[in-house]
C-alpha cells in the first residue's frame, strides 16, 4: 500500500481538524446569518454527539472503510476486478460513485419513517453552521458504515479511492454546513462543481418541500439530474427559519435529547412523502 493508506487516520484526523478550523475562521470574519444559540452551548452538544458516533462505529464495526477496501481488492471482488481500467480512473470512478451513494442514502433517510427519525436529530439543530455538517445520531453513522462497506464490495474499490472520498465527504460536509456568506454570482460558479452553503441550507428549511430538496453533500449534480434542486428558499436566506417546527424549544435541543428522541419525539410530516405539504415558519 501507498503512502496514502498506511497513514489513513492521521492523514484524515489531521484533514478533518484544518478543514474545522478554516471554516470556523471564514464563519467569524464573514458570517451569512445571525445566530440564535451561542456557539459554546450548540458545539459541545454537536461535537459530543459525533464523539459518541465515531466511538459507536468503533465498537460495532471494528474495520475501517479503507481497510475493508484493502480486503476486497486483495480478494479480488467488485467491478473492477472484472475490466481492465487505469488505476487513477478507477479511483476517479470510486469518489463518483460512492458520492451517489451517499445522495441516496440521504433520499432514502427522508423516504423511510423509521430511517427519519434518527435523520430529524440532524435536522433539528436551529442554527446551520459546519457543527450541524458533523451532527448525525449514532445510529445513523453505523447504518451510513454498513452502506458504504456494501458499496466498496461491490464496486471493488481500491482504498486511495475510499481515503480521498472520505476526507472530501467530511470536508464537504462541514464546509457546506457552514455559516459562510458567499457571492451570489460566485456561489452560482461553485455549484457547477461543489455543493455551497447557500445551496445545502435550504435543504434545513423549516418548509417540508424545501427539507425534501438538495440532498447532496458532495456533488451537485445528483440534485439536478434526479430532480430534487431547488435553488433558493422561498423566503429567502436571511428571511428562512432553519429547524423543524415541531422542535423549536432549544431547552430541549440537549445532547441526552438528541440520543432519545428517534425512540421518543413525533416525526412530523417531514417524509418525502409528504414532500408537497407547506408549512409555516414559526
Amino acid at each position: 500500500m501507498d503512502f496514502i493508506s498506511k497513514n489513513e487516520a492521521a492523514i484524515r484526523f489531521a484533514a478533518f481538524f484544518c478543514i474545522f478550523f478554516l471554516v470556523a475562521f471564514f464563519e467569524v470574519l464573514y458570517p451569512r446569518r445571525k445566530r440564535s444559540l451561542t456557539r459554546l452551548k450548540r458545539w459541545f452538544e454537536n461535537i459530543g454527539l459525533v464523539a459518541i458516533g465515531t466511538l459507536a462505529v468503533r465498537l460495532t464495526i471494528p474495520v475501517s472503510a479503507a481497510a475493508a477496501s484493502a480486503w476486497v481488492t486483495q480478494q479480488g471482488w467488485g467491478l473492477f476486478s472484472l475490466l481492465e481500467i487505469p488505476f487513477w480512473l478507477s479511483v476517479v470512478i470510486s469518489i463518483v460513485f460512492l458520492d451517489f451513494i451517499i445522495y441516496l442514502q440521504h433520499v432514502m433517510f427522508h423516504a423511510v419513517p423509521t430511517f427519519w427519525r434518527l435523520h430529524m436529530v440532524h435536522h433539528a439543530d436551529l442554527d446551520f453552521d459546519l457543527t450541524t455538517g458533523i451532527r448525525f445520531h449514532p445510529i445513523e453513522i453505523i447504518i451510513s458504515m454498513v452502506i458504504k462497506l456494501g458499496s466498496i464490495a461491490v464496486l471493488g474499490a481500491p482504498p486511495q479511492g475510499v481515503i480521498i472520498f472520505e476526507i472530501l465527504l467530511n470536508g464537504t460536509a462541514m464546509f457546506n454546513h457552514g455559516n459562510l456568506f458567499i457571492p451570489r454570482n460566485f456561489d452560482g460558479f461553485l455549484r457547477m462543481f461543489l455543493v455551497t452553503p447557500d445551496m445545502h441550507r435550504v435543504h434545513h428549511s423549516v418548509f417540508p418541500n424545501e427539507t425534501n430538496s438538495n440532498f447532496g453533500f458532495n456533488l451537485p449534480w445528483w440534485d439536478r439530474i434526479m430532480g430534487t434542486y431547488k435553488a433558493q428558499p422561498s423566503m429567502g436566506h436571511d428571511g428562512m427559519t432553519i429547524g423543524l417546527n415541531q422542535f423549536r424549544d432549544p431547552k430541549v435541543l440537549h445532547l441526552l435529547w438528541m440520543l432519545i428522541a428517534p425512540f421518543t419525539a413525533g416525526q412530523g410530516p417531514y417524509a418525502i412523502g409528504r414532500r408537497g405539504v407547506k408549512q409555516k415558519a414559526k
